[in-house]
């Protein structure tokens, strides 16, 4: 299928099919396929300590091949689990490849990952294999016996080397996957409970390509470097399954996050299409961004958390590229995105991707018409979608509504869409600030706090309060030339009251040096809000780094 470039996005929407094929294995589909059409340079892997390999679509179709035929000797099946754990390494891309081109169902994992974390994926998803580095193995001691243990490195006990792949032959006959076949098991964190496990289907990678044609508009001639985890679903989507159904070059790099670094990357490798968190974004556009040769890149996205427009407005600024924020799930992944040919508001998430549609629904189970605030809601059937929760067929079920006599996916993110149909997030349903009467979303106070020059970043959530019910309390992360003084707090105050409306300001601000994330940067605001609560109800009062 021919993705042809978006000119319009309402007449895009108003034409588009998506024409999804009969089978579809990404292995042979895509990679096989762009080695045999036009061979070209799809990976580029380095890492901190300057070593550096290339790839060809050719060499991927080869190893991956090899790689396949290895996990096959060693008793891996079609529908087979197995866990892929290992930092940003050129073997990430090959086994994940291997496992689909076998049919199996690969898990990917972040490498921070403990025994204990890595225990339940196995004992949960019932994960017959694991392909890991050898500094991993140990974290598979307690995880019962595993059919095939593959690690890369020297030899450890009870493990095949990596290595041995590449004695094994070069052809391989893909699995046929139809479209309904289980692919890809990511685990996510909820806000209770262990996580869950959000199952996809092999049409689900297919329908992946088309962010990567419309949002990201990744060509053949493109170098795209997303800097995710290994572990998370961003990382399917930006480092592997979008670029490379589009042709492109991905840019992988094992180090550790320094704004210098970043910039001397993207100046020496030439990078096209940059796709970061905003939390790095932030830091970029402190950092000495004109010292850079940047005139290659074309385009920047992020995903994950709101981008403040501020730093999207400066981040243009300094590099004259477009800073376009993307909304996804890892049960959808990217569905509410920004795109070059559109205009941009300033905070929104911008309009659903074409055969995508959203609705903004009540508590009551209603649609909700322009500039009405309610749950943001996917219409089912949807090939992104994904099958379902791994073993857990009633969680599925209970974010699942019927609203006119169509299923709705209940994202647990609020939203409002204006009258020209853009997106505007405003947290999750349990971010929301109830103060006397009013409710209030976190981010546009966020938004308003970053705009002035001494913030860097902000958390905002509830604070018990016994006259308001909640109040306001921001959590700000300082630029090092600024003192936390109460001074400051009441200059930030009036500089929220004057941004956005007066009753959403914070009326009590405490200075912190960083702000709890997770692992794909993320901002975890339930974790400062627990913390609040719990003080509260301990009669303690909460005591914060100034």
């Amino acid at each position: 299928m021919k993705i042809e470039k978006m000119h319009n996005h309402a007449e895009t929407v108003r034409q588009f099919v998506l024409d999804l094929p009969t089978t579809f294995n990404f292995g042979r589909d895509v990679v096989d396929r762009q080695a045999e059409l036009n061979d070209k340079p799809a990976l580029i892997w380095c890492n901190e300590a300057g070593e550096e390999r290339h790839f060809n679509f050719s060499d991927i179709r080869r190893r991956t091949n090899q790689l396949a035929n290895l996990l096959v000797q060693q008793g891996l099946r079609k529908g087979d689990r197995i866990i892929i754990l290992m930092p940003r390494l050129s073997e990430w891309q090959i086994s994940m490849v291997a496992c689909l081109k076998v049919g199996a169902i690969p898990i990917p994992c972040i490498e921070m990952l403990t025994p204990k974390d890595i225990n339940y994926r196995v004992q949960d998803s019932g994960a017959t294999g694991a392909i890991t580095t050898l500094l991993n193995t140990g974290k598979f001691d307690s995880c019962g016996p595993l059919r095939t243990r593959i690690a890369i490195g020297a030899a450890a006990a009870g493990w095949t080397p990596f290595a041995d792949a590449d004695r094994q032959s070069a052809d391989f006959e893909c699995a046929e996957m139809q479209l309904e076949d289980p692919a890809l098991l990511y685990y996510t964190s909820g806000s209770s409970g262990n996580p869950k496990g959000v199952l996809h289907a092999a049409r689900a990678l297919y329908a992946w390509r088309l962010s990567a044609a419309w949002w990201q508009t990744l060509e053949e001639s493109d170098v795209k470097w997303c800097t995710s985890d290994t572990g998370w679903a961003k990382a399917g989507t930006g480092i592997l399954f979008g670029p490379w159904s589009r042709g492109a070059c991905v840019l992988f790099y094992d180090g550790k996050f320094d704004v210098n670094e970043r910039l001397r990357m993207l100046s020496k490798y030439k990078v096209s299409v940059f796709c970061a968190p905003a939390t790095e974004f932030r830091h970029l556009i402190t950092a000495p961004v004109e010292q850079y040769e940047l005139r290659a890149l074309r385009l920047s996205v992020s995903a994950g958390e709101s981008v403040n427009p501020e730093v999207v407005r400066r981040w243009h600024e300094l590099t004259g590229a477009q800073l376009l924020d993307g909304y996804g799930q890892t049960e959808t992944l990217m569905t509410v995105l920004n795109y070059p040919c559109m205009e941009v508001k300033p905070g929104s998430m911008g309009k659903p991707i074409p055969g995508t549609q959203f609705e903004i629904i009540s508590s009551e189970g209603q649609f909700l018409g322009a500039n009405q605030e309610g749950q943001l809601a996917m219409k089912l059937p949807n090939p992104q979608f994904m099958l379902g929760y791994w073993n857990d067929p009633k969680r599925t079920r209970d974010n699942i509504r019927q609203v006119g006599g169509t299923d709705y996916w209940l994202t647990g993110d609020l939203a409002y869409r204006d009258e020209d149909g853009y997106l505007f997030y405003t947290g999750r349903a349990d971010d929301i600030i109830s103060s006397a009467g009013y409710r209030i979303g976190p981010t546009e106070v966020e938004n308003a706090l970053i705009e002035h020059p001494a913030v860097v970043e902000s958390a905002v959530i509830a604070s018990p309060d016994e006259e308001r019910g909640e109040i306001v309390k921001a959590f700000v992360v300082l630029r090092p030339e600024f003192a936390p003084t109460d001074e400051l707090v009441t200059e930030l105050q009036k500089h929220v009251q004057k941004t956005t409306a007066p009753y959403k300001y914070p009326r009590q601000i405490a200075f912190v040096e960083s702000l709890p994330k997770s692992a794909s940067g993320k901002l975890l605001r339930r974790v400062l809000r627990d913390q609040e609560y719990a003080a509260r109800a301990s009669g303690a009062a909460m005591k914060h780094p100034r």
